[in-house]
């Protein structure tokens, strides 16, 4: 079994951008009480979504996108399994996770 990962602010309250726009993306996945679904389809940028990536009734929503090297960084700070990231006071509880969405690799991070 993984080891869990703790994300935090630095000790000056500086959090990595990749770090700030997964909180981001986290708090609009909660409030849909979906998954957090990001998909590389170039080599600039990736796809974010909000949704089931295991629903063939339902359609991701797309919510935006993040350069390549955020997107790369976030994998970097992050790892498979569970992870907990806190960015001010507020703490974010998450499962990262891979699978393939109409046959491109997508990474998804599910709150926990």
């Amino acid at each position: 079994m993984a080891t869990a990962s703790e994300l935090t602010s630095g000790p000056n309250g500086h959090t990595p951008e990749p770090l700030r726009a997964l909180a981001g993306y986290l708090e609009l996945s909660l409030d849909k009480g979906k998954c957090v679904v990001m998909m590389r389809h170039g080599a600039d940028s990736c796809s974010v979504y909000v949704g089931d990536p295991a629903s063939e009734e339902e359609a991701l929503t797309v919510r935006g996108t993040i350069s390549t090297p955020v997107a790369d960084e976030l994998l970097q700070l992050t790892q498979v399994g569970i992870n907990h990231l806190t960015v001010g006071d507020q703490t974010y509880r998450f499962f990262r996770s891979f699978t393939h969405v109409d046959g491109v690799g997508a990474v998804v991070f599910t709150p926990a």
